[in-house]
């Protein structure tokens, strides 16, 4: 049992070189967050919300034959194209900001050159 003390001080190094590999090596696990989302899931949830609003717009009686373009990148939508009156524009900014999930409403509606 002589080597008894050896082998508790080779134990008792290897273990001050161990913990501290231990620590630092869960230190640099990557921790998964919710902000962090798969590319594909906020394309389809893109895709899912232009659907939602072009169906909305459609559904308003004034505004269903208006040739109003519908593109979302991240919950920020965006209209494009020629209406008859400011009324108009105002009327498709009110319902697509009704659509639960849009975050913004970027604005490039014109009025149609009389």
């Amino acid at each position: 049992m002589r080597d008894a003390p050896h082998i508790k001080s080779q134990l008792l190094i290897v273990a001050a070189f161990a913990l501290p590999a231990f620590v630092f090596i869960n230190g640099c696990k990557s921790t998964a967050t919710q902000a962090v989302t798969a590319p594909g899931k906020i394309a389809t949830d893109d895709a899912a919300l232009a659907a939602r609003v072009k169906q909305a717009l459609v559904a308003d009686p004034g505004l269903r034959s208006l040739p109003i373009s519908v593109a979302t990148y991240r919950g920020v939508v965006q209209l494009s194209g020629y209406v008859d009156s400011e009324v108009q524009i105002q009327k498709a900014l009110a319902v697509t900001r009704g659509v639960p999930g849009v975050q913004s409403v970027s604005n490039d509606l014109h009025l149609r050159p009389q």
